[in-house]
């Protein structure tokens, strides 16, 4: 159903901008869709509505029952934003939509794992891997110190062979 098609039926229209139903590939793409009119009609299955308003008489079934929240948000962020809690102090774990499961004699709760939170075991994880990246970086430079020293140490010993070296031969020319 299209809003602003006046139609109880289907209508085949010629789209030029986007909007929904219609996603242009370059610039003066057009195309015609079929698409249905907003006026509610006998050929409609079912349609999905939301009370706005509440009148002066009951609804049976819909007005006069009181139905649980059955989901809720889901990420850390919304929970927070939803409850009005604290991000440091509150728990947002606690404040999870959960549902009631029956399973024989026991009653289970069952709650959503909560998205983008950072909890304890997080910290104390992304703690050892700071760690263990930084003992690379120090190990990593203790290595090229000891090898640069090494190496000036060989250059040293070669230097000084060579001078060991032509001193001799300037001695055997003697």
């Amino acid at each position: 159903m299209k809003q602003g098609i006046l139609l109880n039926h289907r209508t085949r229209i010629l789209f030029k901008a986007r909007g929904s139903g219609f996603k242009p590939r370059r610039d003066g793409h057009r195309k015609r869709k079929s698409v249905r009119g907003c006026i509610v009609g006998s050929d409609l299955a079912a349609i999905f509505l939301r009370v706005v308003k509440k009148g002066e008489k009951e609804i049976d079934g819909v007005t006069n029952v009181d139905r649980p929240n059955r989901l809720g948000p889901k990420r850390r962020g919304n929970i927070i934003k939803t409850f009005a809690l604290d991000r440091k102090k509150d728990d947002c774990s606690r404040y999870v939509v959960k549902r009631e499961v029956k399973r024989g004699d026991k009653t289970i709760y069952k709650s959503p794992r909560i998205q983008r939170v950072i909890s304890e075991k997080r910290l104390r994880r992304k703690h050892v891997i700071k760690k263990e990246t930084r003992k690379c970086w120090t190990d990593t430079k203790a290595a090229t110190e000891r090898y640069e020293k090494l190496l000036s140490q060989y250059a040293k010993e070669k230097k000084a062979a060579k001078a060991a070296a032509a001193k001799a031969a300037e001695e055997a020319k003697k």
